[in-house]
């Protein structure tokens, strides 16, 4: 499945034509192996499960070969080929909570982590809207009443819920092909890019002192600024006192009774990469979305609020979405953004609920018909408009078929 040469990372020692590194790991085809070994890569924390306490759910497989899509050049395509042209790593399908469809390719196993990409920003938003009900943080709460070291920065007056919602204007251009700028500085600060030996250390929380420049006023158009979600792991961490993995175990992890551990990387002094750095199994992530489909609850415990689940699928600006920068990804959709979510509207109702990581990482939760898909891939680009586009229509025409 994919791109991936049958003989990358086969060889000891490697040749280095086959080697992935912190340069090229996030490159086709040395993603297709990276993306599932993350920790071999960057700097990890665990985040355990209760191996003595794990959803074991029900499976009951339904043939999906006869789903097909057309393509934009009117081409049909069938299951196998739609999963082969999006360079898919693992799937699985719950259908009321029982697993109708699961397959692994590119060496993964049902045990094999794999990385999110940005649907680590959904699970935070889940985390945060406990904490947020623990009286932790308030949605309201400006930035710097927390960490008044920001007063400096464009965070200045931006609130948890700007953040949460990407509604802080914080000038930043998250240009995923850039080759220099802050995404450099970024990624440098995070450990997901090597500095160069002349170049001096860096981490993530010093990072935010080179946001200095504001967009304009808070709380306007939608902005893609991943700083913004790690930001707020660093807000968790303060107002509680706790680790963020420790948080996200606790609250989320253990009570959801995960089938395997997860991980997220960290910068070289710990600050976990809380935008995009979390690795989970297939089917894990499917329990996240099973999860909200039952409002928050499971095993009789209310482990996210429901309210907070209701505030994800009924609110968030339209227009804040409509004039933000994502909008051309999603032609023709009635979207918001809320709570690090993609809320998908079909009239007053919601119809998907989402999140999207780069490369190909995706969680759709259809509550209505209950039904969860939890899919890894490995795409060449990181935001490429045709594999977007071409997977929400799957998930439409499957949608209507399953």
């Amino acid at each position: 499945m994919g791109t991936i040469m049958p003989e990358l990372m086969k060889n000891f020692p490697n040749h280095p034509d086959q080697q992935v590194t912190l340069s090229n790991w996030r490159t086709a085809p040395f993603n297709s192996w990276a993306f599932h070994h993350v920790g071999e890569i960057v700097p990890t924390a665990t985040i355990s499960n209760d191996p003595t306490s794990i959803q074991n759910p029900s499976v009951k497989k339904q043939n999906l070969n006869d789903i097909k899509v057309m393509t934009p050049n009117n081409q049909s395509m069938n299951y196998h080929e739609f999963l082969q042209a999006t360079h898919t790593n693992a799937i699985v399908i719950l259908k009321s909570g029982v697993i109708v469809e699961e397959k692994y390719f590119s060496g993964m196993t049902q045990n094999s982590q794999h990385i999110l990409m940005s649907v680590s920003k959904s699970l935070l938003g889940l985390l945060i809207g406990i904490l947020i009900d623990q009286k932790c943080l308030q949605p309201d709460q400006l930035v710097t009443t927390i960490i008044p070291e920001l007063e400096a920065t464009a965070y200045k007056g931006a609130s948890i819920r700007q953040l949460l919602d990407m509604r802080a204007s914080i000038s930043f251009d998250e240009d995923y092909l850039a080759t220099q700028g802050r995404i450099i500085d970024y990624r440098k600060a995070t450990n997901w890019n090597p500095i160069p030996k002349d170049e001096p250390q860096t981490d993530l929380r010093s990072f935010y002192n080179l946001l200095t420049e504001s967009d304009g006023p808070h709380g306007q158009e939608f902005h893609y600024v991943s700083p913004n979600t790690d930001l707020l792991g660093w807000l968790i961490e303060r107002a509680s006192g706790c680790r963020y993995v420790d948080l996200m175990e606790e609250l989320l992890w253990q009570p959801i009774q995960a089938t395997f551990p997860a991980s997220i990387t960290v910068d070289r002094l710990g600050a976990p990469r809380v935008a995009g750095g979390i690795s989970t199994t297939a089917r894990d992530l499917a329990l996240i979305g099973q999860l909200i489909i039952d409002h928050g609850s499971y095993n009789n415990k209310q482990i996210v609020p429901s309210d907070w689940i209701s505030d994800i699928t009924d609110n968030g600006s339209k227009q804040a979405w409509d004039e933000g920068d994502f909008a051309q990804y999603f032609p023709l959709m009635d979207m918001r953004y809320r709570s690090k979510w993609y809320v998908e509207k079909n009239g007053v109702h919601t119809k998907t609920i989402f999140g999207v990581g780069v490369h190909g990482q995706n969680l759709f939760i259809d509550m209505k018909k209950e039904l969860v898909i939890a899919k890894f891939s490995a795409q060449p680009l990181p935001l490429d408009k045709a594999m977007i586009q071409l997977t929400s229509h799957w998930v439409n025409v499957l949608r209507d078929n399953i």
